[in-house]
């Protein structure tokens, strides 16, 4: 965790508890009194509602009783199972749950020292890429006596309760909890990178080898430290809140316990012809009505259940009282349809795990009348004005025969400021190799990948790329929102991610002495056929050299082949439109490279923008003698800067 926290309208915990304890008060939030502002926004609660202190519920309050655990809590009232599955899963991970509730030996009350009990606590969100410190009071929405929120099992434990005050807090009211996501409150917890995957588009229930992929997936996720919830969604047929024949209920978010392999006692292999059967565990935050179907606590299978200490390593399949209940991995695909796994990414550079390389950018989308300064352009429907919201560029450098590179593209809005439809663009193999300015065009870019335009806070894109630069395009669905984000990327190398802000060279003083760019010319080269064989197996190590003024950009080397597909882009400014741009092949070698030919193109605006085929020939000017080889390029030129 960084060591910057960020205070929540600047309300210092030490400070504050300093004065409660030397005016022997107990503390009252100003910024979220006990009140009904701090309930509701719309809708008054039907009951009237007491705000009191733990010590007016119970005799001898606790922050934790007998340690924190996930199966410490209920929900109340507002509907926020969402809250209680995302604590649930907090509650698994003790690294995690610190990091939300820092120095809590410090907080937790003292019975042999009341007087330094002030009814301050302080608790910490991820919010919007910052760690956040939240502070409040003691005093606890009630009816009759009783906590109407999130509450524990235990009657004098509030770590739970005063976690979810502290939540509201930030959200701006309880009744904002009302409906949510899990994953946007582990997010919060943890930093994680929350995933959303649709069971039943992806076939997960029906497709075996598709299942056994999850199974794995999740079971590293689990091992690993993320986080994982789940739930049934509400339906044509099937509302919110009702229960499934199965026992399940549809529109609430279960907590994943445990992802594990287990071996079968020799009764039980028998019968179910395999040594070992792939289960979950979840937790119902209702803290009733739970799965019925086979392995529930009424099913006689998981009597035989033998946990394999290799399998589980060392951990025991335990399966407690209601609302923690087990199931087959099969059984849980085909019954819930939607899971949010949250990954807490490893940036560790001492980790025995794979680890990842992080970068993280803050940006806008900003709506402007002037079509170079608006930063809002929509979808990729928006063909006028897409290019026109920010863009960010990359480039992976591996240089490997295999280089594909796993990146998790990941972006975050601003918590609850309502902006609809986000996605993640990305365009592949790319953009050009040294494009430093703003893509104005769509010309010989290829589209890599896109997110699906979803109404959530987050969204998350997972492919795997080749080597190459490449342009991410956080876009809204509609043109014209405005809005804050942040962007993270992950990836295998480092991707030298930055903004693309200009929109063409900066003119400045040295323009007077050597000239402004006058021309823009863009270049692809397709790929390269029948070139001189340069080796005993009669292939050759190709590569391309783009030469325009004093810039060069080189291709990665194509092993092997005479006939290389290459899919090398660049772009160059112009200064002296007369100087042509030279297209230079090469044979990789290790002592000293060997020229194979080149062409020479006069790249002007009138030439023609398809594909052409250009004969190799010697050095030169471009009637020097022919040479083995044919070069495929595609090249599009403009006077205006601003083009492509």
């Amino acid at each position: 965790m960084s060591s910057s926290v960020q205070l929540f309208r600047d309300q210092k915990y030490h400070e504050l508890k300093g004065q409660c304890v030397q005016h022997r008060r107990l503390f009252e939030d100003p910024e979220f009194p006990a009140s009904d502002q701090s309930l509701f926004y719309r809708t008054a609660p039907s009951r009237k509602v007491e705000w009191k202190r733990p010590k007016d519920l119970c005799e001898d309050p606790r922050l934790f009783v007998n340690g924190i655990s996930s199966h410490d809590l209920h929900q109340g009232k507002v509907g926020n199972c969402w809250f209680v599955a995302a604590c649930s899963c907090l509650a698994l991970r003790k690294n995690l749950w610190q990091q939300v509730i820092p120095d809590f030996k410090e907080q937790e009350w003292d019975p042999k020292h009341p007087e330094k009990y002030a009814g301050i606590f302080r608790f910490r969100f991820w919010c919007f890429g910052e760690w956040t410190e939240v502070v409040v009071d003691d005093l606890l929405p009630t009816v009759n006596g009783e906590l109407i929120y999130c509450h524990s099992n235990v009657h004098n434990e509030f770590w739970s309760a005063l976690l979810e005050k502290a939540y509201a807090k930030l959200a701006g009211s309880y009744e904002a909890l009302d409906g949510g996501s899990a994953a946007d409150a582990i997010v919060d917890f943890t930093g994680a990178v929350a995933e959303s995957i649709d069971l039943v588009q992806g076939s997960y229930g029906e497709v075996i080898s598709e299942q056994m992929k999850l199974f794995e997936e999740l079971l590293k996720v689990h091992r690993r430290g993320g986080l994982i919830s789940c739930y049934i969604a509400a339906s044509d047929g099937r509302s919110s809140e009702a229960e499934t024949e199965m026992g399940l209920v549809i529109g609430h978010a279960y907590s994943v316990t445990a992802v594990r392999k287990l071996r079968l006692g020799e009764r039980l292999t028998f019968s179910f012809k395999a040594e070992k059967l792939f289960m979950i565990r979840l937790r119902n935050p209702w803290g009733k009505r739970e799965w019925n179907g086979a392995w529930s606590d009424e099913d006689d299978c998981c009597r035989g259940c033998v946990p394999s200490p290799q399998s589980t390593r060392g951990n025991h399949w335990a399966v407690l009282s209601q609302p923690v209940f087990g199931m087959t991995f099969e059984d849980w695909c085909k019954n819930f349809t939607d899971v949010d796994v949250c990954r807490v990414v490893n940036t560790s550079y001492f980790s025995i795990h794979k680890t990842w390389e992080r970068k993280m950018m803050r940006g806008a989308w900003e709506k402007h009348s002037e079509a170079l300064l608006n930063r809002s352009g929509g979808c990729f429907d928006n063909k006028e004005t897409f290019l026109q919201n920010p863009q960010r560029r990359g480039r992976l450098d591996l240089r490997k025969k295999l280089c594909a590179e796993r990146v998790a593209g990941h972006w975050t809005r601003l918590p609850r400021e309502g902006v609809e439809s986000p996605s993640l663009e990305g365009f592949r193999n790319q953009v050009e190799d040294n494009r430093s300015y703003r893509l104005h065009k769509l010309t010989v870019q290829e589209r890599a990948a896109t997110s699906p335009y979803i109404n959530t806070r987050s969204v998350f894109l997972k492919r795997v790329l080749k080597q190459g630069r490449y342009v991410l395009i956080p876009t809204t669905y509609h043109p014209g929102m405005a809005t804050r984000f942040i962007l993270r990327l992950f990836t295998d190398v480092p991707s030298k991610l930055r903004e693309l802000k200009a929109d063409k060279p900066r003119m400045t003083c040295w323009s007077l002495l050597y000239g402004y760019p006058r021309r823009v010319t863009q270049i692809k080269i397709l790929s390269a056929e029948d070139l001189q064989k340069q080796d005993r197996s009669g292939g050759a190590d190709p590569y391309v050299l783009i030469k325009c003024e004093n810039q060069t950009v080189r291709s990665p080397v194509q092993p092997d082949t005479t006939s290389a597909i290459f899919n090398t882009q660049v772009i160059f400014y112009r200064r002296n439109v007369d100087s042509p741009v030279v297209i230079q092949v090469w044979n990789s070698n290790i002592l000293c490279d060997q020229f194979l030919g080149q062409a020479v193109l006069a790249a002007s605006p009138s030439d023609p923008r398809l594909p052409q085929t250009l004969q190799l020939r010697g050095r030169g000017s471009r009637e020097a003698a022919e040479v083995p080889g044919r070069i495929t390029v595609k090249v599009l030129t403009s006077d205006d800067l601003v083009e492509l």
